[in-house]
């Protein structure tokens, strides 16, 4: 297989795809494994060299994206970059839309660990939520076409991309969570069930996200516009 290029350059948005760190999430390391095949190369060093070639492979093709834009980005130019084939490329992705995928599975990941952080705190639904979807808002904000293509795509719809459904249950459960404690603590309304507030909250999130990668019009910062999203939510949620 030729050698594959390091990609360059990255956005804050997606958080750090290096050999660290995948999507802001540490990754354990793979253990070496004693003895050798009859290539000689240990087994576990050659899934690491996999999983970093499916690396590159992500990191240049986010690079495209960011560069040229989703649709005019080919195949045909992520594997000239990384120097592979085709063939090698669909060993990974058997699309580009997969890429995107990819990356909405990440999304999630790194949804639910923030909303896994919320939870170890004592703050009030209303701190938990402003801070939750802030945080997520600005991190979209700062890399707005990347996030277009994957929106457009539908790489973060669990019924399109079915890839991305266990991922976003978990992500789902724990915002389900909070709003139960809110509703524990009096702090939001008990009158609709958790899993109807959550559906609310995710879709009214969703929508402007949405609204906001394809329209300039209005208020151009997206972290304003779910600001005053979570703020409507929170005023109808009012015990």
């Amino acid at each position: 297989m030729p050698r594959a290029k390091r990609a360059q350059g990255h956005s804050s948005a997606i958080p750090s795809l290096d050999s660290e760190t995948h999507h802001g999430l540490k990754q354990k390391p793979v253990p070496s494994q004693p003895g050798t095949e009859a290539g000689g190369e240990l087994p576990g060093l050659r899934e690491r060299k996999k999983a970093r070639l499916r690396q590159q492979i992500v990191e240049t093709a986010l690079r495209l994206f960011r560069e040229r834009g989703y649709e005019s980005t080919r195949i045909d130019d992520i594997v000239h970059v990384l120097e592979v084939s085709q063939p090698t490329f669909f060993r990974y992705f058997p699309s580009k839309d997969a890429v995107l995928r990819d990356v909405g599975k990440l999304g999630f990941e790194c949804v639910a660990e923030r909303l896994k952080s919320e939870l170890s705190t004592k703050a009030d639904t209303t701190e938990r939520l402003h801070r939750l979807y802030h945080a997520m808002a600005l991190e979209v904000e700062t890399d707005r076409p990347l996030w277009k293509a994957v929106v457009l795509s539908g790489a973060m719809d669990p019924v399109r991309s079915p890839e991305v459904r266990g991922v976003e249950g978990v992500a789902v459960s724990r915002l389900r969570e909070i709003l139960a404690q809110g509703q524990e603590r009096g702090e939001i309304t008990s009158g609709f069930p958790v899993v109807h507030l959550a559906e609310f909250m995710e879709a009214l999130y969703h929508t402007v996200v949405r609204q906001w990668t394809v329209d300039l019009t209005g208020p151009h910062k997206l972290t304003e516009r779910v600001d005053s999203a979570v703020e409507f939510f929170l005023r109808g949620v009012k015990p």
